[in-house]
């Protein structure tokens, strides 16, 4: 299994840097790291997420890092993060149509 980021979860990443960072920039740095970290580890088992409650998919998981939900979709070669946002918002609605593999069969 390969994990993939969408463009809208990269600058999810990138806002949350530089958020932290302007308090502290080690801090941000490890906070992003963190982060990725928690969705690499996903692909050993990608079920363990719960469904996000928003969708109620079983293909769309969600794993919680802190005050963050990492929100991913499932297939069965990748897992493809979607977004990254602060735990107390809804789920942004038009990052389930984010995924770059959408529609496409194969690799």
């Amino acid at each position: 299994m390969k994990l993939y980021w969408t463009e809208t979860a990269r600058e999810d990443l990138l806002s949350i840097r530089r958020y932290v960072a302007a308090d502290n920039p080690t801090a941000a740095k490890q906070w992003i790291e963190r982060l990725r970290g928690r969705a690499r580890n996903a692909i050993h088992a990608p079920l363990a997420g719960r469904m996000v409650p928003e969708l109620a998919r079983e293909d769309i998981r969600e794993l919680i890092e802190g005050n963050y939900r990492i929100v991913y979709k499932v297939s069965a070669d990748r897992l493809v993060v979607l977004t990254v946002f602060e735990g107390h918002r809804q789920m942004p609605e038009k990052t389930v149509d984010d995924d770059p593999f959408r529609g496409r069969t194969g690799t």
